[in-house]
């Protein structure tokens, strides 16, 4: 299961084990049981504090159990290999059992141990899905620090039936003591404010108390991220509020178009891009959602936030993205993560051997349609006008036996049973005929939306919402900035963005060097 070179760096992590663990594996006769063996007995060799068993009794088969040797009741599971994008959270969940303190803020980790309860988190997961991996390792940590949390990382295509009984049809999906938690990708520190009650009421008196911002950022994106480096470089006193730092790069699987940058992925370039901004002077705010902005008396501009608390700005720079568009039909709403979904390397393993559709003519579309057809039984590309993918992908496309096309199709409502999705309704445009078609699963790939609802009333929109900027980001109101996906600048490329946000941050500066505006 493991080669050499990963072999070399697992036993170099290992030696960071501060006491002996237990790993306790619950297998069967079949295959994946041998391979989880394999695995385990390799994993094992290594350390010496690694002692492993097969004799566990997990309804779960094949599954294990990282604890430690001293009888203390293992709180981390694993239902399924941890390969793939999971190996990490197999090594993270090891050396944090083993006494190697996980990498969070001092302040969230203390607000976990102080949680009190039992919180029995059950995480269903695809390999392919890079967002899970987030999920299980915040869960994992959590269960290393306080005795009363366990997570348990359930492979949704090792265990499909159990998936299917549960009605779990996107990943990460993550229960609670039995009952639904959350879907997608969350942060330990969304986690841990969920259960944490006073959490948010606590961090929005820490946030009304801030003095205003030489340069005040909304969006935690590539542009915005940008625009805190370069401004904090100019010892200007810099913020930036996000409801998630990375933005829509979360949800981005491969990047290979970033120069400089042969090839990486979202959570990787999100975390990087973290990282990059903390080694400056920046107060990074997190987990707060701006609805609204207003120029004031003093010249200072103010944003408030859902939380209650407001921040205050000499320059304000508005960075805030964009997010996946909707089909705006009768039950996708009501059956989102339902057979409903957005991400096909995330989700798409969930829906092995069964007949999906994915609605969309773009690349996106095109290349969710080829990769859904590997693991599918039949593959239907809904397109509104006509392919509008490059012909690589087109042809790749049409070569593929289980895969139908239909072009000038509108979609008209998504159905279900009350529990799932089982179809689509569909209109052909040129005929203005209707039809229905019996789906398990719906692929939404049609584009964005950018993330201005917030600024109606405030800022210049085009008709497509985007926020309206010069040719140095400046808005329509004062001493306000834009840059990124949410506004009206063409392209809507990592790189471009991450240009804009810098750009947009040294007009700021310049603003502020021509302004009499105090700080406050």
């Amino acid at each position: 299961m493991l080669d050499a070179a990963i072999k070399t760096q697992l036993k170099t992590y290992l030696e960071r084990l501060q006491r002996p663990i237990e790993l306790v594996a619950s297998l069967d006769d079949g295959a994946r049981s041998g391979e989880l063996r394999a695995l385990l007995e390799g994993i094992a060799e290594l350390s010496d504090r690694v002692r492993v068993r097969f004799d566990g009794q997990e309804a779960r088969r094949p599954s294990f159990s990282v604890g430690r040797q001293d009888g203390e009741a293992a709180r981390i599971r694993f239902a399924g290999i941890p390969m793939g994008h999971e190996f990490t959270s197999l090594v993270l969940a090891l050396l944090q059992t083993g006494g190697h303190p996980p990498k969070i803020e001092a302040q969230v980790a203390e607000q976990i141990r102080a949680l009190s309860g039992t919180f029995r988190f059950e995480t269903f997961v695809s390999l392919s899905c890079h967002n899970c991996p987030d999920v299980v390792q915040a869960l994992n940590a959590m269960a290393a620090l306080n005795p009363g949390v366990s997570s348990t990382m359930i492979d949704g295509a090792v265990f499909q039936d159990e998936a299917e009984e549960r009605q779990i049809m996107a990943v990460p999906t993550v229960l609670l003591n039995g009952e639904p938690f959350g879907q997608g990708r969350m942060t330990i520190e969304e986690i841990v404010a969920r259960l944490d009650t006073g959490a948010t009421a606590r961090e929005a008196e820490k946030i009304a108390a801030r003095a205003a911002f030489d340069v005040l950022i909304v969006g935690g994106g590539p542009a915005g991220a940008a625009a805190a480096i370069y401004a904090a470089r100019k010892g200007l006193r810099t913020g930036i509020v996000a409801e998630r730092f990375g933005g829509q790069v979360l949800d981005t699987l491969s990047i290979e178009n970033l120069i400089s940058v042969k090839e990486t992925d979202g959570p990787r370039l999100a975390s990087a891009l973290e990282q990059h901004v903390r080694e400056h002077d920046v107060d990074i705010m997190k987990l707060q959602r701006a609805e609204s902005l207003a120029a004031g008396p003093d010249g200072l501009t103010e944003v408030r936030l859902a939380s209650g608390a407001s921040l205050k700005g000499r320059a304000v720079i508005v960075t805030t993205g964009a997010r996946w568009r909707n089909m705006g039909v009768p039950g996708e709403q009501e059956y989102k993560a339902r057979g409903v979904a957005y991400c096909p390397h995330c989700d798409g393993p969930l829906f092995k051997g069964k007949r999906v559709a994915v609605v969309g003519g773009g690349n996106s579309g095109v290349e969710a349609a080829i990769d859904l057809a590997g693991i599918a039984a039949h593959v239907t590309l809904i397109v509104r006008s006509f392919l509008r993918a490059d012909a690589t992908l087109r042809g790749k496309l049409l070569s593929l036996p289980n895969t139908t096309m239909l072009t000038q199709t509108r979609v008209l409502e998504v159905t279900g049973d009350g529990e799932k999705v089982n179809g689509l309704v569909y209109k052909n445009c040129v005929s203005g005929e209707t039809q229905r078609i019996d789906l398990e699963g719906i692929f939404v790939q049609i584009g964005q939306l950018p993330n201005t609802d917030w600024l109606k009333d405030t800022l210049n929109l085009s008709p497509r919402g985007e926020i309206e900027i010069d040719d140095r980001g400046r808005t329509s109101m004062k001493g306000v900035f834009a840059a990124g996906d949410c506004t009206t600048v063409p392209f809507k490329q990592i790189v471009i963005a991450m240009g804009e946000g810098a750009k947009a941050s040294l007009a700021a500066f310049d603003h502020l060097v021509r302004s009499s505006t105090p700080a406050g």
